[in-house]
């Protein structure tokens, strides 16, 4: 198994900035891929960004140039500056973690969410 836990969150004016935390606890080795997912009310779960193993990443359009997500392995953290903060960037953020196991296929792991609103 694999647990997350997301902090961070919080209200801030428009054009402010957060980084969500997210700490990795468990079978920690067998991750592949790890990302920030939003849900805004009334609207599905969006990806904002995920990085593989390998470093890449992919962020969605309306997050590129203003977010950025970032790891530090030895701590067992992952992390989401979010910069140039707008109010439709409302929403739970939660931490997700995906493992791929021959047999088995993709599982997915989630934080329990931590909500960010930006308003004035």
């Amino acid at each position: 198994q694999v647990h997350l836990v997301e902090s961070g969150g919080g209200l801030v004016q428009p054009g402010g900035s957060l980084r969500l935390s997210c700490a990795v606890s468990g079978e920690i080795s067998s991750i592949n891929v790890m990302g920030w997912y939003r849900q805004a009310p009334g609207k599905q779960r969006e990806s904002v960004v995920f990085i593989t193993n390998g470093g890449n990443t992919n962020y969605r359009d309306s997050v590129k140039g203003r977010f950025t997500i970032s790891r530090n392995n030895a701590k067992n953290m992952v992390y989401l500056q979010m910069n140039e903060l707008k109010p439709e960037d409302t929403a739970v953020y939660y931490c997700n973690a995906i493992r791929l196991r021959i047999g088995v296929g993709q599982e997915d792991f989630w934080g329990q969410g931590t909500q960010v609103t930006v308003s004035s």
